[in-house]
């Protein structure tokens, strides 16, 4: 007998969406080394942090050095201090009451939305709408529960909600009944939004059918329009059925820093084979416990800062910056002629690229003539292709040159 690897790994795709980009932008550095290379695409944020969480962080720091302040492993739900400023001020500010022990304080949404999977059975089915975030689908590839790749890129157990200009990107309700659902708005990739409307849809099927809404709200910061929900449970009976993911990266720059949290409200229940219902708030918190140690104190000051009147403020500036670096980008591109979508209420432009292109072409294109990095729409999914995703947190002048730089291509074709 020889020790046995999880062969469910061996399902995913070839590599991580994100890491072929690396890739190709490597080999073409290095074949092309005085090129200046912008990147639009991997959605890492440039912009320092805000000067309210730089000084709370030194403050921290200085607590550590102390005796009297030292702080050695913290809870691993997070500390209350933390907690209490965000149910006061993303929840109750909404008129949403939330308890302290349903707020889980992480190292990021990323590291959630894939790990969450593992306090559910096996045999469910997921949905995921069709482009979307590969850590959706690829952690329930390795826990088995996606079934096997079939030659139109799709997993033959998930169930795809196709996304596209034809449906104005908003998911119809599965025809057959599932278990876990996907959902993120506003939505990474295509930066496109559900009004309340829509998403009440939603919460109804899973009160009905007994599943499991998760809701990836990490870019709820950047909403600009009316009606659209910056929290799924500002729809009635959410509480129910939903889990919501929070993120402090690319609201406060924490990408390198590393916060976020998780909603579990005590009323969401899974069930046994038998039939009985265990609220996944209690499994949550015991996977944590047995996982996880918890967020350091230091950046858990450094995200509480954001929650002072200064702190806020800084975060507002934050988000235009990069918002209005998404209107450059998405004017830029209209005035091309392509058909643009998103950029009005997150930081990600999705294009439909020229006909006869398939999206890593469009890609290779135009890494090559304009030297300009974006995602290729079929790396999120086989809904994807025919369409490319630009994201709004370069710099400034960065993104004024990538503009300028893509006008300045021949053509498309």
């Amino acid at each position: 007998m020889a020790v046995r690897i999880n062969e469910n790994y061996l399902k995913l795709r070839g590599s991580y969406l994100f890491a072929e980009i690396g890739r190709r932008v490597a080999a073409f550095k290095q074949r092309n080394p005085h090129a200046r290379v912008i990147s639009l695409g991997i959605g890492d944020v440039t912009r320092p942090l805000p000067r309210a969480v730089i000084e709370s962080l030194h403050q921290a720091v200085d607590e550590m050095g102390r005796v009297e302040t030292f702080k050695g492993y913290g809870p691993e739900q997070g500390y209350d201090f933390l907690i209490k400023r965000i149910i006061e001020y993303d929840y109750r500010s909404r008129g949403i009451e939330l308890e302290e022990d349903e707020v889980f304080i992480s190292d990021g949404s990323k590291c959630d939305t894939g790990n969450i999977q593992e306090i559910f059975g096996a045999d469910n089915i997921v949905a995921v709408t069709d482009p979307v975030y590969p850590v959706y689908v690829d952690t329930n590839v390795m826990a088995g529960r996606a079934g096997n790749l079939d030659e139109s890129g799709k997993y033959d157990r998930i169930v795809y909600l196709p996304c596209n200009a034809e449906n104005n990107f908003i998911p119809e309700l599965p025809k057959q009944r599932v278990d876990m659902i996907y959902l993120c708005y506003p939505n990474n990739p295509t930066g496109m939004t559900l009004p309340k409307s829509e998403l009440k849809k939603w919460v109804d099927y899973a009160r009905e059918n007994k599943s499991i809404i998760l809701y990836d709200a990490a870019y709820e910061a950047y909403i600009r329009e009316e009606d659209v929900p910056h929290s799924i449970y500002e729809i009635e009976g959410a509480k129910e059925v939903a889990i919501e993911f929070r993120s402090f990266s690319k609201t406060a720059g924490f990408t390198g820093t590393r916060c976020a949290y998780t909603v579990v409200p005590k009323k969401v229940m899974g069930y046994t084979q038998r039939g009985e219902a265990v609220p996944l708030n209690r499994l949550w918190n015991r996977r944590q416990t047995t996982k996880f140690n918890g967020v350091s104190y230091i950046v858990q000051r450094g995200a509480a800062a954001i929650y002072t009147e200064e702190g806020q403020k800084q975060v507002r500036e934050l988000i235009d910056y990069y918002m209005a670096n998404a209107a450059i980008i998405r004017q830029g591109l209209l005035e091309m002629g392509f058909q643009v979508f998103g950029g009005i209420n997150a930081p990600y432009i999705w294009l439909k690229i020229p006909e006869g292109m398939d999206s890593w072409t469009f890609f290779d294109k135009l890494l090559n003539e304009a030297h300009v990095v974006g995602t290729p729409g079929v790396g999120f999914g086989p809904s994807g292709e025919g369409y490319f995703r630009l994201t709004a947190f370069g710099s400034r002048e960065d993104t004024r040159e990538a503009i300028e730089r893509l006008k300045a291509m021949k053509n498309f074709c």
